[in-house]
């Protein structure tokens, strides 16, 4: 199964369109999570029919109401994924947000899909699999280049890989297998 990672779009509605096009036609992607800032962004994508998984940012206002899940925990193809905006814990959780953190170290989870640093990432820690796609903005002061990841993943095995923008090249990857 292929997932489609994006986060940190931050009102980059033509980049968000680019990445999930993309994702969707280059990769044919069904499946595509937003892990946050500026979550409403994915209303520019909802017409390209696919499944999308919505992880509010920590500073969205959102990500205060008790009825949105802060963190998506999500068994597909027989591994458990966590998406979330951060890849640890935050002074705006919610009493009941699991730390993703605990979550890896007690190994509930194969692959925790993350946002929040604008940094592109996939690295492989204890068994674990975490993915930072990067950010979409045109310009970002941390300066690394727009970016998208695609999750490929199957009852043995998860690989990701991370994606330029603009170029499409391969700019980071990591496996595990089970």
């Amino acid at each position: 199964m292929l997932i489609g990672l994006v986060s940190d779009s931050h009102g980059e509605l033509k980049n968000l369109k680019d990445a999930a096009w993309k994702l969707a036609y280059n990769w044919h992607v069904k499946l595509l999570a937003h892990l946050g800032d500026e979550c409403e962004d994915v209303d520019a994508i909802r017409d390209m029919r696919l499944e999308i998984i919505e992880a509010p940012g920590v500073y969205c206002r959102e990500y205060q109401d008790p009825a949105i899940p802060n963190r998506v925990l999500k068994e597909l193809e027989g591994q458990r994924i966590l998406f979330t905006h951060t890849a640890e814990t935050h002074k705006n959780d919610l009493p009941a947000d699991p730390d993703p953190q605990q979550l890896a170290l007690k190994h509930e989870v194969d692959v925790v899909a993350f946002g929040h640093t604008h940094i592109p990432e996939a690295k492989l820690e204890n068994g674990v699999l975490w993915v930072n796609p990067g950010h979409l903005k045109d310009t970002d002061k941390k300066g690394h280049a727009p970016s998208f990841a695609l999750l490929d993943i199957d009852e043995h095995n998860a690989r990701a890989l991370l994606f330029d923008l603009k170029s499409s090249e391969i700019i980071d990857s990591c496996a595990m297998e089970k």
